[in-house]
């Protein structure tokens, strides 16, 4: 008999990796605005300016990433229909994050998929689950506060997406 469901080991994997974005989350003084230099504690027009360019920056690559993760979903859909009902509320969640960092951004063509089934597919979504929630996490060492906490959820949430991703490829035929 095969066993299904949630083993232990994935539930505090994860667990772990939420709390880990909750903590990171946390982190800043919740204020929203970058350390204060000026002469009267407010930023200068050039801190501002600077800030507003980092953030543009961190904030288009983790849009790129995300609509590239978007678009992996509709391919491995598309190409595998009987995986939509478990694909679909995943990539329904990849969509509403997509959209909050670039409201009304469509999917991006993901590098052309080597998978010959279903569960290869699976296989493959689950790592670019990985790579995304990744480059999320590295991404807000240098996001200011209230990006640092969108990039946190959203990287909590993508690891437990990985984690769904590949049970699911355990259970999926060829």
């Amino acid at each position: 008999m095969q066993r299904t469901g949630t083993t232990r080991r994935g539930a505090l994997t994860a667990t772990g990796a939420i709390a880990l974005g909750a903590v990171l989350a946390g982190c800043g003084d919740g204020s929203g605005r970058p350390e204060q230099s000026g002469r009267d504690g407010a930023p200068t027009a050039a801190e501002q300016v600077a800030a507003a360019r980092v953030e543009k920056k961190i904030r288009a690559g983790a849009a790129r990433s995300s609509m590239e993760l978007l678009g992996h979903y509709e391919q491995v859909i598309g190409a595998h229909p009987a995986t939509a009902a478990a694909l679909s509320p995943l990539r329904d969640i990849v969509r509403a994050h997509a959209g909050a960092l670039v409201p009304g951004g469509k999917p991006l063509a993901p590098p052309r998929s080597r998978a010959t089934g279903a569960r290869a597919a699976v296989e493959e979504l689950a790592a670019a689950e990985r790579r995304t929630s990744d480059a999320h996490l590295a991404a807000l060492l240098e996001a200011p506060p209230e990006l640092a906490r969108l990039l946190a959820s959203t990287a909590a949430a993508g690891a437990a997406h990985a984690y769904l991703l590949t049970e699911l490829a355990k259970e999926t035929s060829s």
